[in-house]
């Protein structure tokens, strides 16, 4: 069926059809980037937008942040199959067992109906620095779920029209600072209001049968992209290992395990043997770790490759139940959507590298170097959170880049001006970390160097990895330098929670990337 109908797209339609729902989700972020109150949302851009049909199969997403939107590729599904849709429906959640990743990112979900028949949805995801934690920035070095704040299941924020006051009253209320939580919410409400509006007239446009036969070719075409890309995958069963540092609760060396089975029916992703989830907040649902293997084999194929449900259909995974990266509820999963999500990625292309070694690069920094500070004090409240960039793996065809964010996440850094303006800090120090890739034929990217000042009191929270693990080289190539975090001059743990005064500095270094190659005069 798919075949006929991609038939009657010509490659220029079916181009401009791809390009059109596209840019419905730049439309939606664009709204959602100048109108959200938080620097993490409005600066940083730590948001994603996604268009996904009546089904809840991915349609089409901006160039966000890869772990929130493989994610929702892999869930949506389940999401869209417990709940009751009507016009003007807005679903928010943000349950990592029910469909989210971690409890910071809040995603909001409206269908889109034509003629009181429902044609899809539109989704955004943005990460929100204060979600009731225990600790400021709600990035707590946990144990449990309930710890990390507010678990929203999935449940009508607004219902045909009508806000659901009980839900709002009790989302607000578990904040410290219910403005910006109200201001950032309005912001995704508006961003899916914004996208629900340009679908429809896309859809009026081009007629209800139309369109969904454009998406039926377009499915089809990315299929046929994702298999010509992993056809060239030679058949067989690579395995690799990695470990994470710890879990921030007294676990070390925490086992990652994969073996990637590439056959002529596409390829199946096994995390057999991965350690079991542990008591820290490494863990995470399946859900993130099939983001990372569908970012992986996203990037062996053409940059014209659709995003969109077709481009997955021959790729599977599995997890064992209660594994690091299939936790069972209620595991902490505060650092798996951004450590270890970011680690699967390294994991998987340490066993394509047996395969494919000129395609894959050495490993990168391995960590979104997780900063979440601010203070609970009555008058003197504030929640900020960011991640901070590293050096890149290089690969055959070139060296790393340098201090920036790699994988699974490509938020910007927040403005030093924004930073000063807005927090009780100042930046003492913003720099590349020179020295720190590998060595190599080609050189693995620096990290990078930033030292915080604090002008007041406040509490500082570190999820951060590689700091006893370097990131590894390939083909001969060194490991890059391992990142360090520093209080007034002393080693901090990887993971940790510190109370600091005015005066006191934090000094955050960034790992580097790996080599590739061996360095000139050692040999090939």
């Amino acid at each position: 069926m798919s075949d006929y109908l991609s038939s009657r797209f010509s490659a220029l339609d079916l181009s401009l059809f791809a390009s059109r729902v596209d840019a419905i989700c730049d439309d939606m972020g664009m709204v959602l980037r100048n109108t959200a109150f938080s620097p993490n949302i409005r600066d940083r851009l730590d948001y994603s937008c996604a268009i996904f049909d009546a089904a809840g199969e991915l349609c089409a997403q901006a160039a966000h942040i890869p772990v929130h939107l493989g994610s929702m590729a892999f869930a949506m599904r389940g999401i869209v199959g417990r709940m009751e849709w009507r016009e003007g429906d807005q679903v928010i959640l943000n349950d990592p067992f029910l469909g989210g990743t971690h409890l910071p990112d809040v995603t909001l979900i409206a269908p889109v109906f034509v003629d009181e028949t429902l044609q899809g949805f539109v989704v955004n995801r943005a990460h929100h620095a204060d979600i009731g934690a225990h600790v400021p920035g709600s990035m707590p070095v946990s144990s449990s779920l309930e710890e990390e704040g507010l678990v929203i299941e999935p449940v009508h924020l607004f219902r045909q029209g009508r806000r659901v006051e009980g839900v709002w009253a009790r989302i607000l209320g578990a904040t410290r600072s219910p403005r910006t939580a109200e201001g950032d919410i309005s912001a995704q409400l508006s961003a899916n209001r914004t996208g629900i509006e340009r679908l429809k007239a896309f859809i009026a446009e081009q007629g209800r049968q139309h369109y969904q036969q454009g998406l039926a070719a377009l499915n089809d075409y990315g299929r046929r992209m994702a298999r010509a890309a992993l056809a060239k995958i030679p058949p067989g069963a690579y395995r690799f290992e990695d470990c994470l540092d710890d879990d921030g609760q007294g676990r070390e060396d925490i086992l990652l395990k994969v073996c990637v089975n590439v056959d002529e029916q596409g390829v199946h992703v096994d995390f057999t043997g991965t350690s079991e989830q542990v008591p820290g907040n490494v863990n995470c649902p399946l859900s993130v770790a099939a983001a990372g293997v569908y970012y992986v084999f996203r990037c062996l194929m053409p940059p014209q490759t659709p995003a969109c449900a077709g481009v997955f259909r021959d790729i599977s995974l599995h997890a064992p139940e209660g594994c690091l990266l299939n936790a069972r509820y209620p595991a902490a999963v505060a650092a798996g959507n951004v450590e270890t999500s970011t680690r699967v990625v390294d994991l998987v292309m340490g066993a394509l590298a047996q395969a494919i070694p000129e395609q894959v690069a050495a490993a990168s920094h391995g960590s979104m170097n997780n900063l979440a500070m601010g203070s609970a004090r009555p008058g003197a409240c504030w929640d900020y959170y960011e991640t901070l960039g590293g050096g890149m793996g290089a690969g055959a065809r070139g060296g790393g880049l340098s201090a920036v964010q790699t994988h699974m996440t490509n938020t910007l850094n927040t403005p030093v001006e924004v930073l000063e303006q807005q927090y009780p800090l100042r930046v003492r120090r913003y720099a590349i970390r020179r020295g720190s890739g590998g060595e190599g034929k080609r050189r693995g990217g620096n990290g990078l160097v930033r030292e915080f000042e604090f002008l007041d009191q406040a509490e500082v929270s570190l999820l951060t990895e590689r700091r006893r693990h370097a990131p590894w080289g390939l083909a001969g190539g060194g490991a890059g330098h391992r990142g360090r975090n520093l209080l007034n001059g002393k080693e901090l743990p990887g993971k940790c929670h510190r109370h600091v005064k005015r005066g006191d500095v934090l000094r955050i270094e960034t790992p580097g990337g790996g080599g590739y190659g061996r360095p000139k005069g050692q040999g090939e």
